[in-house]
């Protein structure tokens, strides 16, 4: 600023008070200026002075000014915040994310003032300090507004989880608001960023609770409202294993569960759900039943595919030859899977030419074996399958090679009351009836003249194999 100077008037020596102002009024110009400006200079002053304290009472303690860096040095920056001294900052507090000091002269940054001045004069400031409070602000005017707050979850902690959100402000996240369902490996979710909701905001105790779960029944309950006002029996749909148990598997459709049951997934055998799905598989259903009052859905996975019994009789021909799984024993015989949903039972009579034992010392469940369609009936859903067919018929090839009247030598297998069993080959038996045991003697019980593996010799009377 130019400060303006005035030059003093020289008056005669013998000239009075009363005549200088005399002289004085005879130039009116310097007269009256000059009072004039030294009064303006007064004012102009004053309303320095007066902006001075203004500018002082808003720079108070606590505050939150915007400066401009003058000067970054090695361990601090300093700032002017239009007071009569600069401010001082640690040089630690522009350090970015990454471990780099982000500051340059000439930037605008905002701070707080914690003290107007130290031993050395200077003002001192903290950035840290004002970027937490202005993090705070707008967490609480997001809080008001019911807006959402994005956040990572950082750590583990009891009850919950730590979720850093803005400027690095440490809110808690309970385990109960974590998901729709309980979250039983919470650390598998650090690390992941997601959007929450402030469910409870205390600034005095830097205390902040957050909630994703009132999120995600926000989401729900509308997706569920769009998917029930589309949803029909019948239709098609592709849903997500949601949760699997004994008897079944639920589907979320979308807002919405609905029952795949066991005896719905496959034409086939399914001995539990877990072997057709794990939680999370994407599934394409039938809508098989839609109760709009109870929301109860039933759902059908087999009912997307075909019936394999439609085609099972131009599929399984009788005298066929067919591959298999043996899927279940029981006392009479054997199921055997020949394709999903498809089974036939090989009954025990089948199974062997020789006398028939328990099925479970012919086969075992999850052996491959071939058979031979001996009957199929689509509507019933039931197959006829033989083992023995596979092989050769013993009493052919015994008709072929032995004659009425022909001698042979056997072991005694059996004794009844009516007669003995004498084992001729592995799968013939030829029965000798008591009344043929002797020619001299009337037999009532053959096991007075035979015992179980005696050697005997007898003569064949008859080839009968339908008996």
């Amino acid at each position: 600023m130019v400060e303006k100077r005035y030059a003093r008037k020289v008056y005669p020596e013998n000239m009075t008070s009363t005549d200088q102002v005399l002289a004085d009024s005879s130039q009116g110009e310097l007269a009256v200026g000059a009072p004039t400006e030294e009064k303006e200079e007064e004012e102009s002053f004053a309303s320095l002075f007066e902006a001075s304290v203004a500018q002082a009472d808003t720079l108070r303690e606590g505050a939150i000014v915007t400066g401009t860096v003058i000067k970054v040095g090695q361990d601090s920056v300093i700032v002017d915040i239009g007071y009569k001294s600069e401010g001082i900052i640690s040089k630690s507090e522009f350090v970015d994310t990454t471990g780099k000091v982000k500051v340059q002269v000439d930037d605008k940054v905002d701070v707080l003032i914690e003290a107007k001045e130290d031993e050395q004069g200077l003002v001192i400031l903290s950035k840290e300090r004002a970027d937490k409070l202005k993090v705070w602000d707008e967490i609480s005017f997001a809080c008001e507004r019911d807006e959402l707050i994005e956040g990572t979850i950082n750590a583990r902690v009891k009850g919950g989880l730590s979720v850093s959100i803005r400027g690095g402000v440490k809110a808690f996240l309970p385990g109960s608001q974590v998901d729709l369902r309980p979250v039983r490996k919470l650390d598998k979710l650090i690390g992941q960023t997601y959007q929450f909701k402030v469910i409870k905001f205390n600034k005095k105790r830097g205390n902040i609770v957050l909630s994703r779960r009132v999120l995600l029944e926000k989401e729900r309950d509308e997706l569920k409202a769009k998917t029930l006002s589309e949803l029909q029996e019948g239709m098609v749909v592709t849903g997500t294993v949601k949760n699997i148990t004994e008897y079944g598997a639920f589907v979320d459709l979308g807002g919405i569960d609905g029952l795949l049951h066991i005896t719905d997934m496959s034409w086939g055998r399914v001995s539990h759900p877990s072997e057709v799905f794990k939680i999370g598989d994407e599934v394409t259903v039938r809508v098989l039943r839609y109760n709009p009052e109870t929301e109860r859905v039933s759902l059908g996975l087999k009912q997307t595919k075909e019936d394999p019994w439609e085609r099972a009789a131009n599929s399984y021909p009788i005298g066929k030859k067919v591959q298999g799984k043996v899927v279940s024993i029981t006392d009479y015989g054997a199921f055997v899977e020949i394709e999903e949903g498809v089974e036939g039972l090989i009954h025990i009579s089948e199974m062997t030419w020789g006398k028939p034992k328990h099925p479970s010392k012919l086969l075992e469940t999850g052996q491959t074996i071939e058979c031979q369609v001996l009957e199929v009936d689509s509507q019933a859903k039931r197959i006829s399958l033989g083992l023995k067919q596979l092989e050769p018929d013993p009493w052919q090839e015994f008709a072929g090679k032995y004659n009425p009247g022909d001698i042979i030598r056997g072991q005694v297998r059996s004794i009844t009351d009516y007669g003995v069993f004498i084992g001729i080959d592995d799968c013939v038996d030829g029965m000798v009836h008591k009344t043929d045991l002797s020619w001299t003697q009337r037999i009532n019980n053959p096991s007075e003249l035979y015992k179980k593996g005696d050697e005997v010799e007898a003569i064949i009377l008859s080839i009968n194999h339908a008996e």
